[in-house]
């Protein structure tokens, strides 16, 4: 028996991808297509891309099999788009896209699909960036600048997230306070310099100084081994928990009811999440 024998038959998963594309196209089509979906463009569609990104992950941290096979539908109807588009202007096609990451993926992993071998992981990650610079016509024994590694991060990621991913690099290239002493007085620092320019009218410095109050918030969590986009997510998630239940007990619209009135509300909120959840917040 060959190995491929041995699998399941792939002729269900083809026809459903199969389909998707055809739905796609007919609703691209300038002959009885869906007007919504002709006037997209690659760029009027990055704001989908993004917010299906975020509901995929929103759905697996919540752990929910039918949502998440949802929303990774939606995701992949906006590759399957992107790529449509692309089609239709001559630049490539779903196939390429389709060939070209598994191309990619035999290519990094030679100690999968060819003769390599590796002891470690951090051996694992040397070739891999070997494999990637030659990829880019680069000489993998030259380093790049720590800059040139940065910029990507700050370009690609959501702005949060690349400040940690940048706060690490820079950490390792050894560009780090020597306590977490000197982080914390960065931040008090950062914190005056925020509070003084609060008092201008100038926006653009204020925005500065709240970037670097910001920056220096995720160098403390670094510090501390914490994930602040998972902090913050978090904080969002308990803010809505609070205002539902508030909303749940009140008995007139939350606009019409007092500041003191809110606050009585939103102790009582937090006071029974605190005992739902058995921890403090």
């Amino acid at each position: 028996m060959t190995r491929s024998d041995s699998l399941p038959s792939q002729a269900p998963l083809l026809d459903a991808l199969t389909q998707l594309v055809a739905v796609v196209a007919q609703l691209r089509s300038p002959q009885g297509g869906c007007p919504w979906d002709l006037e997209q463009t690659p760029e009027t569609l990055i704001p989908y891309v993004i917010e299906e990104a975020y509901e995929t992950v929103d759905a697996i941290r919540n752990g929910d099999s039918a949502a998440i096979c949802e929303e990774l539908g939606d995701l992949l109807l906006q590759v399957v788009l992107q790529a449509q588009i692309a089609s239709e202007a001559g630049q490539f096609t779903l196939q390429e896209v389709a060939q070209g990451i598994t191309d990619k993926l035999i290519r990094r992993h030679p100690h999968v699909f060819g003769d390599v071998k590796v002891q470690t992981i951090d051996e694992l990650h040397q070739n891999w960036e070997q494999i990637k610079a030659i990829e880019k016509g680069e000489d993998p024994n030259i380093v790049k600048p720590l800059s040139h590694k940065l910029s990507r991060y700050a370009r690609s990621l959501p702005p949060l997230t690349a400040s940690m991913k940048m706060s690490q690099q820079a950490a390792a290239a050894g560009f780090e306070w020597e306590t977490v002493e000197g982080v914390w007085d960065k931040f008090n620092e950062e914190l005056a310099e925020f509070k003084e320019s609060l008092a201008s009218n100038d926006k653009a410095h204020q925005e500065s100084e709240l970037g670097d109050l910001l920056f220096t918030i995720v160098n403390l969590a670094r510090w501390y081994h914490l994930d602040p986009s998972a902090g913050l997510q978090g904080t969002n998630q308990r803010f809505i928990q609070r205002l539902q239940l508030m909303e749940a007990v009140a008995d007139r619209p939350l606009e019409t009811y007092t500041l003191a009135e809110l606050e009585t509300l939103w102790q009582k909120a937090k006071a029974t999440l605190r005992g739902t959840e058995g921890v403090g917040h």
